[in-house]
């Protein structure tokens, strides 16, 4: 029996980053023709036969979030339609992840749906990176690898030599994922405090731990309008704190949040490229860095049924 062809394709959300992961395993982006009809509708050909082929769609869901989730269904649903063996999803940023739970009464699961329709559509398996909660695996009766970026952010701040860091949690919430960070480094542990009286609206509240006289890294999934993320920092500077840095994963970044990032009490927001981030959002006080060869690496040993253990190291 021969081995299966590989093949990489690309949805329209973030071609920069799937050209990066074609450079790391060595191969060209499939041909796909993608079109917008004036009404909306979005229209998917595969160039090539894929046929027999194991293949995998990069699409993140930033930004244009319906429509790119939208296209990422046709682009699968044609592959699936074009006998590809097995397709999996690519999703550097998973949407609707903030709806993984019925926090009030008549309220939907959106994250469970989103996981339905994947399913549906044809994916064998989904890749993505620091999903909000992790529990959304769950939601999937097809393999998920859930890829983190804290080792990313682990070698970043290891060449920083900061004085006396501590690492931030920014809510209740994200106390796992800025523990395993501070972990890493090496470091104590900070809580913040806040409540939410309404939805991406955050009050911070009070500060469990030490930070006066010490370099901060706060560490969080998502950072959309930065609002609490800006309000930690204020609070943190308040509380005696020195230089303060950001560890965020998905940089959103909505409306006038990176004008308000340059204003902030924070001295380096680092974000990785899960989401393109428009060059005029590009701001002094923003680093990006790239999961490309991450993915890349995920992809090749999934290809090859190796062990992705090594790459949470």
């Amino acid at each position: 029996m021969g081995q299966r062809c590989l093949a990489l394709y690309s949805g329209t959300s973030n071609r920069e980053l799937a050209e990066e992961v074609a450079k790391y395993l060595g191969v060209e982006l499939g041909e796909i023709e993608i079109r917008r009809f004036s009404d909306g509708e979005i229209y998917a050909r595969i160039a090539k036969s894929v046929r027999g082929a194991e293949v995998y769609v990069i699409q993140s869901l930033g930004s244009k979030v319906n429509e790119y989730f939208m296209e990422l269904l046709i682009i699968i649903d044609a592959l699936k339609r074009a006998s590809a063996d097995e397709v999996t999803a690519v999703i550097p940023y998973y949407a609707y992840a903030r709806q993984d739970r019925k926090t009030k009464s008549r309220e939907p699961i959106s994250a469970k749906l989103i996981a339905n329709l994947l399913t549906v559509a044809g994916a064998s398996r989904v890749v993505t990176m620091d999903l909000h909660a992790g529990q959304i695996q769950g939601f999937f009766d097809i393999p998920v690898d859930n890829l983190s970026a804290l080792p990313l952010f682990t070698r970043y701040f290891q060449d920083k030599n900061l004085k006396n860091p501590v690492v931030v949690s920014p809510d209740i919430g994200g106390v796992t994922r800025a523990r395993a960070l501070a972990d890493r480094l090496h470091t104590p542990l900070a809580i913040i405090y806040k409540r939410r009286p309404a939805p991406e609206v955050a009050e911070v509240e009070e500060i469990i731990g030490e930070v006066e006289g010490r370099d901060v890294i706060i560490c969080d999934d998502i950072v959309t309008t930065g609002n609490t993320l800006f309000s930690a920092a204020k609070l943190l500077k308040l509380k005696g704190a020195r230089d303060i840095y950001a560890a965020v994963t998905h940089g959103i970044l909505t409306n006038d949040a990176h004008k308000k990032l340059q204003e902030s009490e924070i001295k380096e927001l680092v974000v990785t490229n899960t989401i393109p981030i428009p060059l005029e959002k590009r701001v002094p006080k923003l680093t990006i860095i790239s999961i490309g060869n991450l993915l890349g690496e995920a992809i090749k040993r999934i290809s090859n049924k190796d062990s992705l253990s090594s790459l949470f190291d």
